[in-house]
């Protein structure tokens, strides 16, 4: 009997189980998004489309009935249903006769500063990409120019926006590029627009840590500058064509996280309310200031507009998690949002299919799952859309 154990180089195994999965989520891409394996926004009811803008539903069917506006589709059961693109031509065409600059189109007005929300947090399963993306979403869908970076070279959020970081970004066009110390690409260069009006993307892929090993050597050299200014700067390159731009963060305090720190005016840690979660937080949170002190010294300005904990995968029938959630409100005060993400199936299933629960059909989930899922989300952003507000003096 042959006992011969045939070794392996570690290398070639991962590297050749990455190949298959890439390859695997490649054909999962083209099965669920032909002909073109591009993604589109679906289309919302008459019911969504007036509570996103603001408005009462019969108030729409007004505005269709005396020809304003784009015409929706109109279903078999003479539903209403508006594209994204219908409900941001509806905003445009309400601002104008609005009662006040803003009623409609609630970004940037003269004087208001770009706000730039790093979303972080050093423990995995927190939930920082998904509160990223459907943060990013939901802030587009209001009427906010949006622009969603994705800094962590894991790219979920990059795969959440129907881009597969492997097979689609193989000569480049993450922020790296407009970040390198040798030859940085106008930022433009790497911005593409997505399926959704008003969001824009930086993708991300492994290339991103290219810029963790690269500036320990600038550094070393004396050609690293204030490096911790480079995401800030590439950002001053857009300023005039955003509202709002919304960073996910590495899962680890790198060179990336502490530039985009530099950049943020606004910063949203994500907590799992668990004991082992909130224990992690605790080092996380002194390894920060820590890094954050370094930077302050080296002549960078740390003052932000915000901070705010956001809650994820909340379930309120858990007792233990009910209790650290009272000791977290207890010690930050409003420095916890008020409004939890809470755990939900329908967030967890849409994942599968790499979407957001605000691009799936409501008939694909029990409804009270779905809509208890969707005011956990909309609550939520919409917590942090008045922050946004707030900080520009509005209310």
């Amino acid at each position: 009997m042959d006992n011969t154990f045939v070794h392996e180089d570690l290398n070639a195994v991962i590297r050749q189980h990455s190949e298959w999965l890439a390859n695997q989520l490649h054909s999962q891409r083209e099965s669920l998004f032909p002909p073109d394996a591009e993604k589109t926004m679906r289309k919302f009811t008459s019911g969504e489309a007036a509570a996103l803008l603001g408005v009462n539903d019969s108030y729409l069917r007004k505005l269709n009935l005396d020809g304003k506006g784009p015409s929706p589709e109109l279903t078999a059961g003479n539903r209403r249903l508006y594209s994204a693109q219908d409900i941001q031509a509806l905003r445009v065409l309400l601002e104008k006769t609005a009662r006040k600059p803003g009623d409609y189109v609630p970004g940037r007005r003269e004087g208001d500063h770009l706000q730039v929300i790093g979303v972080m947090n050093f423990k995995g399963g927190s939930g920082k990409t998904t509160t990223s993306a459907h943060l990013a979403q939901r802030l587009a869908l209001r009427g906010y120019r949006v622009l969603g970076i994705d800094l962590d070279p894991q790219a979920s959020f990059t795969a959440l926006h129907g881009v597969q970081p492997e097979l689609d970004l193989e000569d480049g066009g993450t922020l790296y590029d407009a970040i390198r110390y040798e030859d940085p690409e106008p930022i433009r260069s790497v911005i593409r627009k997505t399926y959704i009006p008003n969001l824009d993307l930086i993708p991300g892929n492994l290339e991103l840590m290219e810029f963790e090993h690269d500036t320990p050597r600038a550094l070393a050299q004396g050609n690293a500058g204030l490096f911790f200014f480079r995401v800030k700067e590439a950002l001053a390159q857009v300023d005039e064509d955003y509202d709002v731009v919304v960073i996910d963060c590495p899962p680890q305090l790198g060179f990336l996280t502490m530039s985009a720190l530099s950049a943020a005016t606004g910063v949203l840690v994500t907590i799992h309310p668990e004991m082992l979660d909130v224990m992690s937080m605790s080092q996380f949170l002194r390894m920060t200031a820590d890094l954050m002190d370094v930077i302050a010294e080296s002549g960078a300005d740390m003052s932000h507009d915000w901070m705010r904990y956001v809650l994820t995968r909340y379930e309120p029938q858990d007792a233990p998690q009910n209790r650290i959630v009272a000791f977290l409100r207890t010690m930050y005060g409003e420095a916890v949002l008020n409004s939890p993400m809470l755990k939900s199936t329908a967030i967890s299933d849409a994942g599968l299919t790499k979407q957001t629960l605000y691009e799936v059909e409501r008939s694909a989930f029990t409804r009270s799952t779905y809509d208890r899922a969707i005011e956990s989300l909309n609550t939520l952003n919409d917590e942090i859309a008045d922050l946004i507000q707030k900080t520009w003096g509005r209310t």
